[in-house]
């Protein structure tokens, strides 16, 4: 059962500019956690996370010893004397790198209706925060919804288009609207629509009239925002207000949140929403993102789309339970949002959530009620099945689906999908709550999990740890000659170690080029709704969620001669590795020297480097999977590029016999261009590829050089002396770790108000 939530301290947020250090070990019973003031918000612990609480003394929760090695960096930062030296700039510059804000992104994808928002409010414990029930959704507007870390209030942040992007978006409504051509294909009546839609949405019946000037300013009144090509801030006290002042700017409906009758509504206008909810643990280093089903005919929410969803560690298929594995538009999502999740993304998880599944057996009852004398009758069926084997028959039906999705398993295997079924409205209700009633307390053990402070901690720690080992080692000084020896050994084995990272990017380049070379064009022909590709530069999404994408089709023959390859060296499952490992197999071997006596002189500057070669190899696995995205996307970039001129000649197409033309137009152009068009994206991709192994080769390599050269060739005479505050990071350090026959320290949630209170101090 949820507990009201309450406002916890937090250590990021103390003071960084405080002059007096105080000792971390004096704590205070003074002082408690405000609650929450609306008593909408709430917070939940998963009843299975094991917890590890400070049980006897010198043991502390994670948020303590964060905040006590902070305070301790913050101390030494200022004990550092301000000299213009390498040293001392070096050692200001990695304390000051130490401060990381994780952030794991969950897409939400599902139709209109299918239950998102409910889903929303029922896991982070909001229930007033997004509209939910009667109340239609746009189908273009994307929503995150992420923790307000600055006070306690409930934000929103609107961003809107910019004034050119409406300009274009009128200009093309109006001359797709008033081509009124017989061949036109049918599927235009949905697009035609859609348009009527956003436009009647922001003018009313205003825009029918053509000698209106549709970007007056008098239609921008209550925006000025948008003129001025600035974001609109909403800030208010409480969920159920942010959720009625919203609704103008993402839902279309009569009413608006407090049942006043609305003229216009500026959800066309708008790019993206960021709601920002205080005191929420679970969205402390995760982010929600209820997204448009694939991508907008607007080239910056389009952008913005493939961004996003390329940035999802974890996407949310959210479909109502009694059409869990027919419902089209939701497979359909997936199938055309698979690529861009997960070869040029970064998605480990996908997760089909059944919603309703209260009203569920409601269906089988009236599936196995027969005449309506029958179902009148009240006595028990024993041949009825449970909730429980319904949900597992819903979620076999669901997996057996997803393993037969050729267009899906290219870039995810079975292990990828999970199936849950929930019920917000009898998660909410918050009575004797069933564990087989709904599985929303399984998703939100998994945000507790993406929000585990267990690595933030113990990355900055160590981090800490290797900062004070370099400073005391130097502080020491002497050693010259085993400095000199050490620095000679590390050179060596560095020229090996990058030798080994070499040769298997060399390997993975040639197998790229050979695959590239081996691409099919002849499989490159495509049959389209000509009229909105071309207008919107080869693309359209259909009102279903398929997305029809003709510079994808005409680079599907070069990406399908990839797809094995590219997921096999970029993949994103968590225990795999880029480039076969070889990058995380780097090693100096600096921890095993310093555990040697031999090395006992500078025992300190190689924890110091095993330290940092751990992090810049973390460095460089983020860099490689942000980069391998537009690596993978580069094929379609390079075709797109290349049939511009081809689009921007079809648009001037009008009048009888439109589609033929612009069909003709656009086949002359490809089989003029298709040879150059398809070497020139070859090119440009492994271009990228060849770039990228040079910068991580290079990078790897001047970085480790430069931190050799610095703690092994530099006295530190003006270095203070840290021995006291390196006893107490090795001893927070040895905690977090743990022990061979102990499990390590794990975040166990808020502090208690005597924690809190020390961390506020």
């Amino acid at each position: 059962m949820l507990k009201k939530e309450q406002n916890t301290a937090n250590p990021e947020t103390v003071d960084s500019s405080a002059e007096v250090c105080l000792s971390t070990s004096d704590t205070s019973d003074k002082g408690k956690r405000e609650s929450d003031l609306q008593g909408e918000s709430s917070q939940w612990q998963s009843p299975t996370k094991k917890q590890r609480l400070a049980n006897k003394p010198g043991s502390y929760s994670e948020e303590i010893i964060l905040s006590d090695v902070k305070t301790i960096m913050r101390c030494v930062h200022q004990k550092i004397p301000p000299r213009d030296n390498k040293l001392n700039k070096f050692l200001t510059k990695k304390i000051k790198d130490l401060e990381m804000d994780k952030r794991e992104v969950v897409g939400v994808f599902g139709r209109t209706g299918a239950g998102k928002s409910s889903l929303i409010n029922a896991v982070i414990g909001v229930k007033n925060l997004l509209p939910s029930g009667n109340v239609r959704a746009c189908t273009s507007v994307m929503i995150k919804v992420e923790a307000n870390k600055d006070n306690s209030k409930y934000e929103a942040n609107i961003e809107f288009i910019t004034k050119e992007e409406w300009k274009d978006e009128l200009w093309f409504s109006k001359n797709f609207l008033g081509d009124a051509d017989q061949e036109s294909d049918q599927k235009d009546d949905d697009d035609s629509r859609d348009i009527v839609e956003k436009l009647s949405a922001l003018y009313g019946e205003d825009w029918k009239d053509k000698s209106d000037d549709l970007m007056n300013d008098k239609y921008f009144k209550e925006i000025p925002e948008f003129l001025l090509s600035n974001g609109k801030t909403l800030t208010v006290e409480t969920a159920k207000e942010l959720s009625a002042k919203l609704v103008r700017y993402t839902r279309s409906d009569p009413k608006d949140g407090d049942g006043k009758v609305v003229k216009r509504w500026y959800w066309p206008l708008v790019n993206c929403v960021t709601i920002k909810v205080p005191n929420n643990d679970l969205l402390k280093h995760v982010t929600l993102v209820d997204l448009p089903g694939n991508g907008d005919i607007n080239k910056s929410r389009d952008e913005m789309w493939k961004t996003v969803v390329g940035s999802c560690s974890t996407v949310w298929l959210v479909t109502e339970i009694n059409r869990a594995a027919s419902e089209r538009e939701a497979w359909e999502i997936l199938k055309s949002a698979s690529s861009f999740m997960g070869n040029g993304g970064q998605c480990e998880h996908i997760h089909f959530i059944c919603t309703k599944s209260d009203l569920m057996q409601d269906s089988e009852d009236s599936e196995d009620s027969g005449d309506s004398e029958h179902s009148k009758d009240s006595s028990p069926d024993f041949n009825r099945p449970s909730i429980l084997e319904t949900n597992d028959r819903v979620k076999k039906a669901v997996r057996d689906k997803f393993s037969n999705l050729k267009e899906v398993k290219k870039y995810f295997s079975d292990g990828s999908l999970k199936v849950f079924t929930v019920s917000s409205k009898e998660f909410l209700k918050q009575e004797h709550l069933d564990p087989d009633d709904t599985e929303i307390p399984k998703l939100q053990e998994f945000l507790q999990d993406l929000n585990d402070c267990h690595s933030e901690t113990l990355n900055y720690v160590s981090g800490a740890r290797g900062i004070l080992s370099l400073i005391q080692g130097a502080s020491r000084g002497g050693g010259d000659d085993m400095k000199t020896t050490v620095y000679t050994v590390l050179q060596q084995k560095m020229r090996v170690e990058l030798d080994k990272v070499r040769k298997q990017m060399k390997v993975t380049f040639e197998a790229f080029e050979n695959c590239l070379s081996k691409g099919d064009k002849s499989g490159c022909a495509f049959h389209m709704t000509l009229k909105y590709i071309v207008e919107k530069d080869g693309i359209h999404k259909t009102k279903k969620g398929k997305q029809i994408n003709l510079n994808m089709k005409l680079s599907s023959c070069l990406t399908k001669s990839i797809d094995e390859k590219f997921k096999k060296t970029f993949p994103n499952e968590g225990e795999c590795e880029p480039f076969n490992g070889v990058l995380n197999s780097f090693s100096l071997d600096t921890k095993m020297m310093s555990e040697k006596t031999e090395y006992k002189d500078v025992e300190l500057q190689l924890i110091f480097l095993s330290t940092e070669e751990q992090k810049i190899k973390t460095k460089l696995n983020k860099i490689i999977r942000d980069r391998k995205k537009t690596i993978y996307s580069s094929l379609t970039t390079t075709i797109k590029t290349n049939m511009q001129k081809c689009y921007d000649e079809a648009k001037q197409i009008k009048g009888k016999g439109m589609l033929k033309k612009m069909r003709e137009t656009i086949e002359k152009h490809v089989h003029g261009l298709k040879d150059v068009m398809f070497q020139e994206a070859k090119a440009v991709m492994l271009k990228q590829l060849d770039d990228l192994t040079k910068y991580i080769l290079d990078k790897l390599e001047k970085t480790m050089k430069k931190l050799m050269e610095l703690s092994l060739d530099t006295d530190g005479v003006s270095i203070p002396d840290v021995t006291s505050e390196l006893v107490k990071v090795n001893k927070h350090y040895e905690e977090l770790k743990g022990s061979p026959d102990e499990e390590p320290l794990i975040c166990a949630g808020p502090p208690s108000p005597a924690a809190a209170q020390l961390i506020t101090n």
